[in-house]
């Protein structure tokens, strides 16, 4: 029997599979078309079955974003309604008229409510779940996000975000908002305020959202994570400065 490691590199389950199929000229696009509908459809409620509070975000549109913002900044990364966060819902047949009214549409989790998020740059994120599952620490699902060097890799926790003393409110605007993330390379915390993108999101410049590890895992605590994710980081950051202070003198 093989690992639960293997099973979601190997890329032979539902969840990897997803990505991999398009459409194809001729004969079969509409089954493929349809098919690709019913496994998307199974991937956004297998998060929602999960417990990730779920709602509609923009999606590619041309070479755009669906939304009618004048050159919106977060083409096909952003909620559609400013309510997201009371309109985030895990129920099933909620998930399936948002599909069913919009098929295109990326969607979004509200962190800090059932689950919090651990987002690293994709080099970092990589090296720390070798790590982790090296020392068989629990590690729960995990998906990766955008392409080259901007990716990264996602890691869903128990949430720490709803203590019984509200004065302890740690809202994800102390360390980063969801629209500036890019400002902030390394370590993000993603609780009460934010939110994430779940696969199958799409981005206009051909990036995705996928899962590495799928959504039905147990949410670990997001502390046992840290040590490895900071780490592996900082080991990032430093090949990061090394890299840009060999190359500078080059453009004195």
């Amino acid at each position: 029997m093989r690992s639960d490691r293997s099973r979601y590199r190997g890329g032979d389950t539902r969840f990897s599979q997803w990505l991999r199929r398009r459409p194809r000229s001729g004969t079969g696009v509409a089954d493929s078309g349809a098919s690709a509908a019913v496994d998307r459809a199974d991937l956004l409620l297998a998060a929602a079955a999960a417990g990730f509070p779920l709602a509609q975000a923009a999606h590619p549109y041309g070479y755009g974003c669906s939304c009618d913002r004048i050159g919106c900044p977060t083409p096909g990364r952003h909620p559609v309604s400013f309510a997201w966060q009371t309109q985030a819902s895990t129920d099933a047949e909620q998930v399936t008229r948002w599909l069913n009214a919009q098929p295109q549409a990326n969607f979004i989790t509200a962190t800090g409510i059932n689950h919090d998020v651990l987002d690293v740059p994709a080099e970092a994120g990589r090296s720390a779940l070798d790590r982790l599952e090296s020392e068989d620490v629990e590690v729960g699902p995990v998906a990766e996000t955008g392409e080259g060097a901007q990716s990264r890799v996602l890691f869903f926790t128990a949430t720490r975000g709803t203590p019984d003393d509200e004065d302890e409110w740690w809202p994800c605007e102390l360390d980063c908002h969801p629209e500036t993330m890019d400002e902030h390379p390394g370590l993000r915390w993603h609780c009460r305020g934010s939110y994430v993108l779940v696969p199958p999101a799409e981005f206009p410049s051909g990036g995705s959202v996928s899962w590495l590890r799928g959504p039905e895992r147990s949410l670990p605590d997001p502390l046992t994570l840290l040590e490895a994710l900071t780490d592996a980081c900082a080991r990032y950051a430093d090949h990061d400065a090394e890299h840009e202070s060999a190359v500078w003198p080059l453009h004195r």
